[in-house]
Formats: structure tokens, sequence, C-alpha cells
């Protein structure tokens, strides 16, 4: 029996690799948010029923799928973008593909995007956001409000960018990922909800409306898995008449 999935480990971290009855030769990275997790023989991604349901249908329409746990809450750093490339490297080497990748970025998974976007420029045939952390920066500030969830960012942005915490404020504006998406030669297609609470359009999305022709903005009331699946997979598929 061909064993469809695999999780391998890549530095400390739990990597996965999903592998369709019949493929058709291009690969999806997925790069999660902050609650998305790889564990040793299970993910986020199997276990969370609308991401299985995306999962699935991408694997049917033929794509190899790969992701890796990218130390946890990492909020786009160094660390991140740098495994993220090896875990590209990696697989390349190991499956028959096109060398020219998907993304698929939900939440803060965004943050680590748009940087391996220029690492992997040439590499990346194009990028679809899920309810996107665009601007770290901002979303830190919105934050503020909510003091019990603040707590808890400024804990994961200080472990994630190796600096106390009371260090946050005075110096995530110089660590924080540049917002580079006006400047991307890559296809992106940003979906938000229009009732998400945590990455508000208003901070993170709209500002890309009409501003860059490759840079699109689609707003969904209510996630329809089967539909929404099909707009991802539909999406891809008009990026890929240039192999």
């Amino acid at each position: 029996m061909v064993q469809n999935k695999l999780f391998f480990k890549l530095d400390t971290e739990w990597s996965a690799l999903h592998l369709p009855k019949r493929p058709n030769g291009f690969a999806v990275l997925i790069i999660g948010d902050n609650t998305n997790f790889v564990e040793e023989n299970t993910s986020y991604w199997l276990q969370n029923y609308a991401r299985s349901q995306i999962l699935e249908y991408l694997k049917d329409e033929g794509y190899t799928v790969f992701y890796s746990n990218l130390y946890g809450a990492n909020w786009g750093n160094p660390a991140s973008v740098k495994l993220a490339t090896q875990l590209y490297h990696i697989i390349m080497k190991r499956e028959i593909l096109n060398k020219r990748i998907h993304i698929l970025a939900e939440g803060m998974g965004a943050l680590t995007a748009m940087q391996l976007s220029n690492k992997l420029k040439q590499e990346i045939r194009s990028m679809a956001f899920l309810n996107p952390c665009i601007d770290l920066v901002a979303h830190i500030d919105k934050e503020r409000k909510n003091k019990f969830y603040y707590k808890k960012l400024r804990k994961e942005i200080a472990r994630a960018y190796q600096i106390e915490e009371r260090e946050v404020e005075s110096k995530i504006e110089a660590l924080a990922p540049k917002d580079n998406l006006l400047f991307q030669n890559i296809p992106i297609k940003i979906w938000h909800s229009t009732n998400e609470k945590t990455y508000t359009p208003e901070i993170h999305s709209k500002k890309y409306k009409g501003e860059n022709e490759l840079v699109t903005l689609s707003y969904h009331i209510s996630e329809n898995t089967y539909a929404f699946s099909r707009s991802i997979g539909s999406y891809y598929k008009e990026n890929e008449k240039e192999l």
C-alpha cells in the first residue's frame, strides 16, 4: 500500500507531507496561524474539520501538500522563514514536482509567507491568504485593549523574537516583518471574512483593494468550506498556465 502521508522531523519541528492519488505535478506549502500545530502523526490540518476539507480538496485536485510546525507561534520570526525555506528544498529533492509552488497562508502565517516570497521569489507561483495578519505592529496595537489576549500575545512575540516581554513595544517595530505585498511580482489573493475579529480587514487587507493588479481581495461572509476550497483551487489553476 502506498503511503499517502508522511511525518518527519526537521530541526526540532515536526513536518508533514500529503501525497495525492493522482498527482498534477504542483505543490502547495501551507503556513498556518498561531494555533496550528504538527505532531508526530497528526496536525491541525487533519483535526480541524474545515481545514481538513480544504486539504482533502487540494489532494483530490492532484496537489502535493506540505507544511511544518515552524516553532509554533513564530509571528513571522527569521527562524520560521529559514525552516520553511529548508522544507521547500527537502520536498523538491524528494518528490518529482514543478519547482514553482503555491502558498496557502492563514493568519499569522502570512508574516512568514511575505518574507519567504523574498527568499524564494522565482520558486513561488502564487500565494493565497486566509484572514491574514499582514501588519504585526498594528495587530499588537489593536490587541492592547484586550488585556488577557495582549498578555499572551506579548509573551509569544517575546519568545519568538528572543527579547524580553517588556521590550516588545520598543523593539517590535524594527524586528517585525515588513509589509511588501504591493511590491511583489507574485500573484496574491486575499480571502477575508467580514466577521473576522482577530485580524480585521480594516487593518490587514482593505488597503490592497485596487492598489496592485497582482494583489486581489475577496470578502466572504460564511465559510462554506466546499465553495471556499473550490475558489482556492480555481485561483491556483489560473496561475498554472505558464509552467
